[in-house]
């Protein structure tokens, strides 16, 4: 079938005349490529427009700002646990070993408390924002007021699940 199909737009690319997906005949365009391009440019000068949307350009918003946080922390999970795989190869020693050398260099309480805030964060942000992104995958969730709430939700379960995970 796929054949067919491939033969069939081959020979459609190569005669003009054949109809094709319900158009009556293939008509060259009046313009070429090179011409909408400097028609468009010209009319983003005449209009003062950027030569590209940048950060500059937008209003900061919950949902934008949690997107990119999203994507981060998943980026910032895939390197954090391939990091971690590499070291558990080369490394010498077992992870117990690394467990007491950190125990052993009396590291103040605080510091030792926003570590553990700060490895958990990436997974318990992820983790929450995925559930919230399963919701909306079920139709739920997607005006914009519930998106602001949901977002504020995510960011309150975050915080307390890793203030709780860095206290045990």
């Amino acid at each position: 079938m796929a054949l067919l199909l491939r033969a069939a737009g081959r020979h459609c690319l190569r005669n003009p005349r054949v109809p094709a997906l319900g158009a009556r005949w293939i008509v060259p365009m009046a313009t070429s490529a090179k011409e909408e391009m400097d028609r468009f440019w010209k009319k983003n000068e005449r209009l003062n427009r950027p030569l590209s949307p940048h950060l500059t350009i937008y209003g900061w918003s919950l949902p934008m700002a949690m997107s990119v946080l999203h994507r981060g922390t998943g980026a910032t999970l895939s390197a954090g646990i391939s990091m971690f795989a590499v070291a558990a190869l080369l490394l010498p020693g077992d992870f117990t070993f690394y467990v007491d050398l950190f125990r052993n260099m009396d590291l103040p309480r605080a510091l030792i408390y926003a570590g553990k805030f700060s490895v958990c964060f990436p997974f318990a942000y992820h983790t929450w924002n995925g559930v919230r992104h399963l919701a909306w995958d079920s139709g739920s969730a997607l005006k914009l007021p519930q998106v602001e709430k949901t977002g504020y939700l995510v960011l309150a379960l975050t915080f307390a699940t890793c203030a709780g995970l860095a206290a045990m």
